[in-house]
């Protein structure tokens, strides 16, 4: 229920983001994170009291990409600057290939070889603060926030391409085998 929860959240943000009222900016960040504190709570439930399901399981990773892409293409539409949109098509780039990969590997009875890694746990912490403070959009003064935003976001796409070589090393054995 929580990641459909999520799920639902998305065009509430969406409307929300592009909505004309003051505060805007901030109430979509608000989302984003009651959003990301879902995901979180959904993980900590299933774990502390074992409910897990096959379409949870196969849900919750399709909500935090959906999460992470919708937000990163509104950020990009509303700030069309080459270094958000690198580091964005890094991230969504990434996030698909390794989504493929691992139901591939799952595919073939192999998932546990790609299962999450530390960095990838990094990066998703990094993206996450990152997208909170761009969706945020303002600076504080003596604190140029949104370019900390940006910095965090190139950060996460650097953690991005690591924890894409850490799979794609540990898939590496699997894939060079020859029918």
């Amino acid at each position: 229920m929580l990641t459909l929860f999520r799920i639902v959240l998305l065009p509430v943000m969406v409307v929300v983001f592009y909505s004309p009222f003051r505060g805007a900016n901030l109430a979509a960040a608000a989302i984003f994170i009651a959003a990301a504190l879902t995901d979180w709570l959904d993980g900590w439930i299933a774990r502390r009291y074992g409910l897990t399901s096959a379409f949870g399981a196969f849900l919750d990773p399709v909500a935090d990409k959906l999460m992470v892409a919708v937000t990163l293409f509104l950020l990009v539409q509303q700030n069309p600057t080459p270094m958000l949109a690198v580091t964005s098509a890094v991230i969504v780039g990434r996030e698909i290939s390794i989504s493929a990969l691992r139901e591939w590997m799952a595919e073939i009875g192999q998932r546990a070889r790609v299962k999450v890694a530390l960095v990838g746990k990094i990066k998703t912490i990094v993206q996450m603060v990152a997208l909170v403070v761009l969706l945020h959009q303002h600076d504080f003064p003596e604190l140029r926030l949104y370019r900390i935003g940006e910095y965090l976001l190139v950060a996460a796409a650097a953690l991005t391409i690591w924890s894409a070589f850490v799979y794609v090393k540990a898939a590496w054995p699997v894939l060079r085998e020859r029918d």
